[in-house]
């Protein structure tokens, strides 16, 4: 008699729990699921205006989804986005909700593979003599040893597939998420930096002009002392310098606040490295082109998460309705059996079970059908929040496209006006020194002017700002136009 090795009786087994494992991915079934289709986009064609093509045609768009290097032209401020990345906690944490929908995802899917393992047993019982063929009490002792599949269902009707469908673009959705987020953080930085460097301008303009107030008001002082000029005009230039001071302390506060803001994005506790010693001429960001609305869809993170979760929730229609249909489990194990130790794996001990399971549901107190129901209900509710997510990007580049081109020929007014008025300061201040006009009109000059200054600081880093806020909103789908100088 030919006699079987422990190890030829392994690699026996192994092979029958490969063909198991095969054989049971074949008879595997298709998917309940609906057949999923894009809702159509409830936005309109083209933009209400293509304000920043200025009569030039719309070039195609960059085909990558995140290229904020070459939107920032300033060095300094690519260097605080790139440490922001790495730094900011918050990103931190998205990404690490990356990996535990990976996790969840791998988890879900193991079980569309058979679970194979390795078992052995043993066990010992005093069996009754009523309870023994032989009529005589006894101990048995039995060893087992083999390898098993547990409860492997076989998806006849997609069930384990659709769940595991269901996971997976669960999962896509939090990683797109993690796009938008990232995203976010960087029209953040960008617009933080932004805030700061205007307060930095205001606050070094607000400085020269209290200097000069000052002198101002010694000379004022001097003349009313010679009985040249009235206590009214003493008066109007200590209140102009005094709002000088008031406004000093108010940027200096708004210019801290916005450091501290910057501080917690970029991450980092020391920012003096990354930012400049002096004022650096603007502009700091690139102007940018829009596709047509519908590029939305491919290239706006936040929107494919919603077509993401709108699948999973489609996929989840497959699993509630498999759950009408018979569902069969599989219970295998091949290996060998010995009433004693060391006679298991030897010739003639091999054993093997079988156990197929189906079970029908027949009444479940109509849990199935709430199920589907909820799974349908929540389908729906995945297609309200898409369209409300396109609507509200859709606006939100509407919004930025407006600011942007009406703070830009805004900006163009403001410039010529800053021109005029710091002309007329010039002249006001010799005419006034020359006692051909009062000391009230030169005051008039000098609050003109100041206040126009301010005004063109604010409207070139608002045109900025709305630069930044049409990159977050176009999700990446921009090109880039002639850099500025």
């Amino acid at each position: 008699m030919k006699t079987i090795t422990f190890n030829s009786k392994i690699s026996l087994m192994r092979h029958v729990a490969l063909a198991l494992a095969v054989s049971s991915c074949l008879i595997a079934g298709c998917s309940l699921a609906p057949i999923y289709e894009r809702p159509p986009a409830p936005i309109p064609a083209h933009w209400q205006a293509e304000v920043l093509n200025q009569g030039k045609e719309t070039a195609p768009l960059s085909d990558a989804p995140l290229d904020w290097r070459s939107f920032v032209i300033n060095e300094s401020l690519r260097n605080l986005v790139a440490t922001a990345l790495e730094n900011n906690r918050d990103l931190r944490q998205t990404i690490l909700n990356i990996e535990a929908a990976r996790a969840q995802y791998r988890v879900q899917r193991a079980d569309r593979l058979p679970s194979i393992s390795l078992n052995g047993t043993g066990s010992r019982q005093r069996v009754p003599g009523d309870l023994n063929v032989s009529g005589e009490s006894g101990v048995v002792t039995s060893y087992q040893a083999g390898i098993a599949l547990t409860a492997f269902e076989v998806d006849l009707f997609g069930r384990v597939k659709s769940l595991s469908d269901a996971a997976l673009q669960e999962y896509f959705a939090i990683e797109a998420n993690a796009n938008a987020a990232r995203l976010g953080l960087v029209a953040e930085v960008i617009q933080a930096y932004l805030a700061r460097d205007s307060a930095y301008r205001r606050l070094a303009l607000t400085r020269q002009t209290l200097d000069s107030r000052n002198k101002s008001l010694e000379l004022v002082s001097k003349r009313r002392e010679a009985g040249t000029t009235t206590v009214l005009d003493y008066q109007e230039a200590f209140g102009l310098r005094e709002q000088a001071k008031a406004d000093f302390e108010r940027i200096d506060r708004e210019l801290r606040q916005a450091g501290n803001a910057l501080q917690l994005l970029v991450g980092v506790s020391d920012l003096d490295k990354f930012l400049p010693q002096e004022p650096i001429d603007m502009p700091f960001v690139r102007q940018i082109v829009p596709g047509a609305p519908s590029d939305l869809l491919t290239n706006r993170p936040d929107i494919l998460a919603a077509e993401y979760r709108l699948r999973s929730r489609n996929a989840s229609i497959g699993a509630a309705r498999a759950a009408f249909f018979p569902r069969i489990t599989l219970t295998t194990a091949l290996g060998s059996s010995s009433t004693a130790l060391s006679g298991l794996f030897e010739s003639g001990q091999n054993s093997w079970s079988f156990l197929p399971q189906l079970s029908l549901p027949i009444f479940q107190g109509g849990q199935n059908v709430a199920n589907l129901d909820l799974a349908t209900v929540r389908k729906d509710m995945a297609i309200a929040e898409y369209e409300k997510i396109i609507q509200v990007a859709f606006r939100d580049v509407s919004d930025a496209l407006d600011a942007s081109a009406t703070l830009k020929r805004e900006e163009e007014s403001r410039r010529s006006l800053r021109d005029a008025s710091s002309e007329t300061l010039r002249l006001s201040e010799a005419r006034y020194k020359a006692g051909v006009d009062n000391h009230l009109r030169y005051l008039d000059a000098q609050r003109s002017h100041y206040a126009n200054e301010i005004g063109l600081i604010e409207s070139r880093t608002s045109r900025q700002i709305a630069l930044t806020s049409l990159f977050k909103s176009l999700g990446g789908g921009w090109k880039l136009e002639p850099e500025e100088r």
